[in-house]
């Protein structure tokens, strides 16, 4: 693995920082109070080609690689964990679809996804009764004809209000993981509604609904990959996925320290800075060598995807520990704040929410153990 990062690494990250501490920063507070990602900043982002970072040239994509991908999403999820996410799963919608997808399929989404022109992407996986068991999906789809027909709901789908197209699983064979098949989904689709929207504890500028299929109907040619073999395609894209979300929370983290340093600074008590004291510069050395451990390891997972290894254990690996450690991290930085770090003048507060679904969504922690366990004992 190579340590040093490359010239166009470099540009990536530094583009991604520009943007996210001039533009994106000043409206984190605000996003996340509205529960609304403006329409600049979502189209800010595709100009700078960070909605299809990994996907190929030739289809619209910046082809810069994964370790650019890890490095970008840390800067972003750094100023606005909520567009870090939205910004996430956009960029797994692309891989998705350039890598299962048929050429027509990948002419027709990808360049759209890319540009900006679809506002974002969507991955409709999750339902109310099948989370981290996707083998339990009761959405299904039946062939009539030139068409499939698509019934059932979707649960946690982000951008479900706004994406222009949803990468949605659904039942069609036996069941379990072995009669799963995948469908693309255009937000226009006749039968197809947004419900619930959830009010959520972190990533309120993150839009998350339900969606609801009631006779969708989407011609032969919307299957993605094979017949019944879309289990697959969830789970490599949930690899990739993971070490998106471990650098989100690496970004999430490394905000929250910065503030934790600077107020440490400042905040003087019994005469000299709280700086001084032992207990906080532990809390900080801590901190530090915790993020830069998930650091090398999400950008280490990276590495393996970019260069064609098998990294899911490693994304497992890299999402488990940084989206832990970040919490730490985001926990301590309220405790040094005191108080006030239980205001909303302050912006760890925020960090402290955003950063708990980390350890959720893409796999839970304890479903990363089950996969490195798993990969370790075959």
């Amino acid at each position: 693995m190579q340590l040093e990062l490359s010239e166009e690494q470099k540009l990536v990250q530094q583009a991604a920082r520009g943007f996210a501490q001039d533009r994106l920063a000043p409206l984190a507070a605000q996003i996340d109070r509205e529960e609304k990602i403006p329409d600049e900043i979502l189209s800010g982002l595709a100009e700078l080609g960070l909605f299809g970072v990994n996907v190929p040239e030739a289809l619209g994509g910046a082809e810069a690689g994964v370790v650019a991908y890890s490095l970008a999403m840390q800067e972003i999820a750094a100023a606005c964990a909520s567009t870090a996410v939205t910004m996430a799963v956009t960029n797994m919608v692309g891989e998705v679809i350039a890598a299962f997808g048929t050429d027509a399929q990948k002419q027709r989404c990808n360049p759209r996804l890319c540009s900006g022109e679809w506002r974002a992407g969507s991955f409709a996986l999750s339902e109310p009764e099948a989370g981290s068991d996707p083998g339990a999906m009761r959405t299904t789809a039946t062939l009539d004809g030139d068409h499939w027909v698509i019934d059932g709901s979707k649960q946690w789908i982000t951008s479900g209000d706004f994406a222009g197209v949803f990468v949605v699983w659904a039942r069609t064979g036996e069941e379990g993981t072995r009669g799963i098949s995948c469908f693309l989904v255009e937000s226009d689709a006749e039968g197809l509604s947004v419900g619930k929207h959830e009010e959520k504890m972190g990533l309120r500028g993150s839009s998350t609904t339900a969606l609801h299929f009631e006779g969708v109907r989407v011609p032969k040619s919307a299957l993605l990959g094979e017949l019944n073999g879309a289990f697959k395609i969830a789970m490599m894209a949930l690899d990739g996925g993971r070490i998106g979300i471990a650098s989100q929370a690496i970004g999430i983290g490394d905000a929250a320290l910065r503030e934790g340093i600077s107020y440490a600074k400042d905040r003087r008590t019994f005469g000299e800075p709280i700086a001084n004291r032992q207990a906080i510069q532990w809390m900080i050395a801590d901190s530090r060598t915790e993020l830069e451990a998930s650091r090398l390891l999400a950008l280490r997972a990276a590495w393996m995807k970019e260069n064609g290894q098998r990294f899911s254990r490693e994304a497992a690996m890299a999402k488990a520990y940084a989206s832990e450690a970040a919490w730490k991290v985001c926990d301590r930085a309220v405790q040094i704040h005191g108080g006030y770090g239980y205001t909303k003048e302050y912006a760890v507060e925020r960090y402290l929410r955003d950063v708990r679904v980390t350890r959720i969504y893409e796999g839970t922690s304890e479903i990363q153990r089950i996969v490195i366990s798993r990969d370790l004992l075959r």
